[in-house]
């Protein structure tokens, strides 16, 4: 979703909230140490007033104590203005951080699974590093800046209100006008630039991915070539907004020589025609060259927050998003006695994959579907999980549909084991410990033992302490599917939905395994999906899907005992 600067802007304004008391200190302190700058070189102004016999405000000793108090204040104050807006940066970084992985977790799996990931990793990494430039030097600055100009105004239109006048002209032209002609030319370059940075970001995440095949098939010149193209395009449009800010800044330079020689000009013509005295000429003239910085800083923000801009859209997108499935609360708690699909339609998008799919799941016993790929096998397990909505009908558990069950009590009834087992780079043990936080070591060896892997783990150097490679590559197809059943046993929920657990397994493994889930039907329910018909004996009742359609395909007496 494109949304505009100022849009944007107000967005992350709004999440400092929790800090405005550091924001209004940091504007305080910020606002009284350009203050201190400026009146430095003013003071210097008065001091030539008096050497020359003028009147002064204050006397020429007082004038040399104040030069160096302000100076003191001004080093403090500098310092003081950028710790707080910087600890308000990282604060507000970390709190945008949790509220993105927050997001991510509500719009998990449903909203997630057609997301580019790389992408995803350049917008929790990089974009939000780049609101730091916002957070810390770009709200205190404006709203200093603003301030310190409206009093510098007043205080050179105290000499004369043409002049006051003149200095109001020459703040907004630098802080306001440079800055917004400056982003107009920008155009897209700020929003290509991100866009770009998280597809070199993705394309290298699946090039690393993709290393074996790479390699098997001969493509790495050719990977390598595309990523250089693309290394290119982002370097060039990192090339055309440099090239922005530096006009930027000729520009501002420019426009700062313009309005200084005009505040001199001007004042001039006033002593000429007796408006102000020779005071007038000098003081607002310094006033004026001591008193862009607030201003200046806004001018070269110009071109950067484009791409600041830019990557507040990106992040803001996902902290918007609306999930398709909420999180339910508030409901009482339920016990699972069994389970049941009702008349269950869905599609993705224009193409239906289950229709009018009704089936029965009796506590305590083991049902089984069956099915070629593609016909719905896998969705009616993520439904009956709750990842995604049901469209018509009505998935149910213990009597309830599962949009009215408390999503933390949905999650407790159930362990579901997909066909790829994602295993994070950590300890075994840890890979484990996800599904149930307390196990003890003895439940763990437990749950390892019915999904027949305690024993390879047992040969490892460092056995359940042993760390799994990125991505669980370390592991074999059938080890990391192994690990899975035991993260699901672990959780001991009292109804399993299993998605193909035995694919990557031997006939032996198998053999154990299927042992395991049979004895299960003494306390758990399982729903198992698998193309094997070995893996299909051990089932109460196994149905078919098949063009979106679900029967009834037979009944198993067979049991492993």
């Amino acid at each position: 979703m494109k949304r505009s600067g100022f849009t944007v802007m107000g967005k992350l304004i709004g999440l400092v909230k929790p800090l405005t008391g550091f924001m209004i200190l940091a504007i305080t302190m910020g606002l009284i140490g350009h203050l201190c700058a400026s009146f430095i070189t003013i003071f210097g102004g008065y001091a030539v007033l008096n050497v020359l016999g003028f009147e002064t405000p204050v006397g020429l000793t007082a004038m040399f104590v104040s030069v160096a108090v302000f100076a003191v204040l001004r080093a403090g104050l500098r310092y003081g203005e950028q710790a707080c807006n910087h600890f308000i940066a990282f604060k507000l970084l970390a709190l945008i951080r949790d509220k993105v992985f927050r997001a991510l977790r509500r719009l998990c799996p449903a909203k997630l699974e057609g997301k580019d990931k790389g992408n995803l990793i350049s917008v929790i990494t990089s974009d939000i590093e780049l609101l730091e430039v916002f957070y810390a030097h770009t709200i205190s600055p404006t709203a200093i800046a603003i301030l310190f100009s409206a009093l510098l105004c007043l205080f050179i239109g105290s000499y004369h209100w043409s002049l006051g006048l003149l200095a109001l002209a020459a703040y907004l032209t630098v802080g306001l006008a440079v800055p917004l002609v400056t982003s107009r030319l920008s155009g897209e370059d700020g929003l290509r630039f991100r866009a770009n940075s998280g597809g070199l970001s993705s394309f290298v995440l699946d090039s690393l991915r993709g290393l074996p095949e790479i390699q098997q098939y001969g493509q790495g010149q050719i990977r390598l070539d595309q990523m250089n193209g693309r290394t290119d395009t982002l370097s060039k449009d990192e090339e055309r907004m440099k090239r922005t800010a530096g006009r930027n800044a000729a520009v501002t330079n420019t426009v700062l020589l313009i309005f200084d020689l005009a505040m001199l000009f001007g004042s001039a013509v006033l002593y000429v025609r007796g408006g102000v005295g020779f005071d007038g000429v000098l003081i607002p003239t310094v006033a004026l060259m001591s008193s862009f910085g607030p201003v200046v800083a806004l001018a070269n923000l110009g071109s950067t927050l484009q791409n600041t801009f830019a990557a507040g859209n990106r992040v803001l997108d996902i902290l918007e998003e609306t999930p398709i499935v909420e999180e339910v609360t508030g409901k009482p708690e339920l016990s699972f006695t069994g389970a049941a699909a009702e008349r269950v339609c869905f599609s993705y998008g224009e193409e239906t994959v289950l229709d009018n799919v009704s089936m029965d799941i009796p506590q305590n016993q083991i049902v089984g579907i069956v099915g070629c790929s593609g016909s719905g096998k896998s969705t009616l397990l993520k439904l009956f999980m709750r990842f995604w909505q049901v469209q018509s009908g009505q998935v149910c558990l213990s009597g309830r549909a599962v949009e009215g069950i408390n999503t933390a009590n949905l999650r407790d009834m159930e362990s579901f084991v997909t066909q790829q087992t994602h295993l994070f780079h950590d300890s075994i043990r840890n890979n484990l410990r996800i599904a149930k936080l307390d196990a003890t070591d003895a439940e763990i060896e437990d749950a390892c033992r019915k999904a027949s892997v305690h024993d390879f783990i047992m040969t490892l150097p460092q056995g359940y302490d042993t760390q799994v490679g990125e991505l669980g590559d370390t592991l074999s197809g059938g080890e990391r599917q192994r690990l899975g059943l035991a993260r699901a046993f672990l959780h001991d929920a009292p109804f399993l939905l299993l998605d193909e657990p035995t694919s990557n397994l031997d006939s032996l493994n198998e053999a154990v395994i299927l042992r395991s889930l049979s004895q299960t039907r003494r306390g758990k329910t399982v729903v198992l999906v698998s193309h094997r018909a070995s893996t299909m004996r051990i089932a109460d009742k196994v149905y078919s899907v098949e063009n979106g359609r679900c029967v009834v395909l037979c009944y198993y007496v067979f049991r492993y005992e």
